[in-house]
């Protein structure tokens, strides 16, 4: 299975974000024949308002970023895994950070909203309080592509290995990440937490990352970028330059047997009391 990684840098603009998603999508196509595409987290709409997240928000399913990546799937016969988008949920004043999954034929086949909310404060003192803005999910997703199972994270997971195992045991193969790593974290923690969640779970590792500079409010913030594969056994097999674009890989669900069989971790786990 070929995968590609899309790297943007979206900001509070949604129709133009849309537009550079789907101009990346249709390029990555073009060139790379990819099987599942994988978009990264809040592609549709980075920074502003909390106001102006509710305004763009998409009452699911439907709305333009939903339309999108349906009519894609469907127009190239492929897999999308839609990063994240912005869910409107009737009744709070909340909204969803949601990955949406379309097939070949454009159904949407899975959903997924983010569980671990980023509320820190980075090193240089700035304050990420994401849970004031949107509303953690609860449930644990996989799908099936075509016989690979895909498990679903969001960013900020990375560091609650316990969800990677959940998903492990749900039978996940391979794991998408879109995400939004700030450079202070990104550039010190990134491949080290994603190598590591590969080598633990002996699964592929699919990280789709937002990349430079975005307003939040009137405060400047900078996204790290480096979107990547690693294997099972945690070597880096592709990743993308700094800036736009995007990164293709080869997925060998053989490869994924082959680790597991040599290191049995599985087998191994020992239930402490």
């Amino acid at each position: 299975m070929k995968v590609a990684l899309i790297q943007m840098n979206s900001g509070p603009d949604k129709g133009a974000n849309l537009a550079a998603a789907r101009d990346l999508i249709e390029r990555a196509v073009a060139e790379e024949k990819p099987d599942w595409v994988c978009l990264p987290e809040v592609f549709d709409f980075m920074g502003g308002s909390r106001a102006q997240k509710q305004a763009v928000a998409e009452v699911l399913p439907g709305g333009p970023a939903w339309t999108m990546l349906r009519d894609l799937a469907r127009k190239h016969g492929i897999f999308i895994h839609g990063g994240s988008i912005l869910e409107s949920i009737p009744g709070e004043d909340r909204v969803g950070n949601t990955t949406l999954v379309f097939n070949r034929a454009g159904e949407e086949i899975a959903r997924y909203r983010k569980i671990h909310m980023f509320d820190i404060t980075a090193p240089d003192g700035q304050q990420y309080h994401e849970s004031a803005a949107m509303k953690p999910g609860d449930g644990v997703v996989t799908y099936d592509c075509e016989g690979v199972t895909i498990g679903c994270s969001i960013c900020y997971d990375l560091r609650f290995p316990d969800l990677f195992q959940a998903l492990v045991a749900r039978g996940a193969q391979m794991i998408a990440l879109p995400a939004a790593f700030t450079l202070q974290t990104g550039k010190d923690h990134w491949e080290v937490l994603l190598r590591a969640r590969a080598i633990e779970t002996e699964t592929y590792m699919c990280a789709a990352g937002q990349t430079g500079m975005h307003m939040q409010g009137a405060e400047q913030r900078a996204t790290y970028g480096h979107s990547l594969v690693a294997d099972p056994w945690g070597h880096v097999v592709a990743r993308a330059s700094d800036g736009v674009g995007y990164v293709a890989a080869r997925i060998d669900p053989a490869r994924v047997a082959k680790v597991r069989a040599m290191i049995p971790v599985a087998n191994h786990k020992v239930k402490l009391t």
